[in-house]
């Protein structure tokens, strides 16, 4: 990079970005994937909540196979389905 630090957030202010940074960097290595595993898992279920309210009449393992191609594509979502025998 060209050596400019640069804004993470636009909605927070560069103290408090600093604070969370230093919070960060002084968390241990399992605490940050604990961390990235729990935003993660959020992420997919506020989608997977989003999916239903828009399509009230499918069921969970149709709900998971959209998103599912909505994230990696239909290509590589038919194999998975293919390897799991048509479970998903």
């Amino acid at each position: 990079m060209d050596g400019v630090a640069r804004a993470l957030f636009e909605d927070t202010s560069p103290e408090a970005e600093r604070v969370l940074v230093g919070l960060l960097r002084a968390a241990g290595p399992e605490r940050r994937l604990a961390m990235s595993l729990s935003l993660s898992s959020a992420a997919w279920n506020s989608s997977l909540q989003g999916l239903a309210r828009r399509h009230p009449g499918l069921g969970e393992a149709e709900l998971r196979t959209r998103l599912a191609e909505f994230l990696y594509g239909r290509p590589l979502t038919a194999k998975i389905r293919a390897r799991a025998g048509g479970r998903t």
